[in-house]
């Protein structure tokens, strides 16, 4: 469960970006490069643009009626009857976490320089060192059976959270880092017939189908002014959660009538607990 990691890009840039990207179209494939363009996706369904969505990762609840996509952890088991998308946090270890990484996979966790482990501080969670081919293989060995779960649970979709990890990092990572890492989460959850978001990251976007992703949840994009960009990349296949009332409103008298957009607290508590907070335009 996090809160939005991205920076805001100016809109002309932004839109000139994704104009050369769709024209220029994937690079040549390389065999053997784990920078490769992903296999082409079998049996992948990507959502609904426009479908009520609701934001579970605090804890999984029935939900309402209207809703017809839904986001929880790869812990929890998937909604039925609904487009099910599952949380799995590929960038970063969970704080509960954080010892067994240390004991277990040491060489996996981005250091500093100290040899000690570069923290995101917001949520107290490890980064994966994402930086060599070998270490996002010997990554893949850990997140790849993640992936595989949420298959075998009937989840539709996974969210990959943390893509942007790298601006995190004190620039011991960077974008290629983070996006190389993606093209194999792309490639795993589609042989596994699972379509994949892009999880925020604006900075990305231009390198959207390189990497192979289907349709994005979004944090805030309504603040940042990111909306268009990702909207104009996917075809409206975009979820926006928004976290101030004046961005949601702002963002519904806009985008209302072409996006799913969810008004959620930032701690995204189950529905009936204290605190709880869930609108849709």
């Amino acid at each position: 469960m996090h809160s939005p990691r991205f920076r805001a890009v100016g809109a002309l840039l932004l839109i000139a970006a994704l104009g050369t990207a769709c024209s220029a179209g994937p690079p040549p494939h390389s065999a053997g490069s784990a920078t490769s363009a992903p296999a082409a996706p079998t049996a992948v369904r990507p959502p609904d643009a426009n479908a009520a969505f609701d934001y579970q990762l605090g804890g999984a609840y029935p939900p309402p009626g209207e809703v017809r996509a839904v986001s929880r952890d790869r812990t929890a088991r998937p909604a039925p009857g609904r487009y099910n998308i599952c949380y799995v946090n590929a960038f970063q270890a969970q704080p509960d976490d954080a010892g067994s990484w240390e004991d277990d996979h040491p060489g996996l966790l981005l250091r500093d320089g100290h040899g000690d482990p570069v923290i995101d501080e917001d949520w107290n969670e490890p980064l994966f060192d994402i930086s060599t081919g070998a270490k996002r293989a010997a990554l893949m060995e850990i997140v790849g059976p993640w992936i595989d779960g949420c298959a075998k649970a009937g989840y539709d979709a996974v969210e990959p959270d943390n893509l942007d990890s790298y601006e995190r990092s004190g620039g011991r990572l960077t974008a290629r880092h983070a996006a190389a890492f993606a093209q194999l989460l792309a490639d795993r959850a589609h042989r596994r017939q699972l379509a994949i978001a892009q999880k925020n990251t604006a900075d990305l976007l231009p390198q959207r189908r390189r990497i192979g992703f289907d349709f994005a949840v979004v944090e805030e994009c309504a603040r940042y002014r990111e909306c268009t960009g990702f909207a104009m990349a996917y075809a409206h296949r975009i979820f926006v959660i928004e976290y101030a009332r004046r961005d949601f409103t702002a963002a519904c008298r806009a985008w209302g009538a072409k996006l799913s957009l969810t008004l959620s607290d930032r701690e995204v508590r189950p529905a009936g607990t204290k605190g709880a907070l869930r609108r849709r335009c």
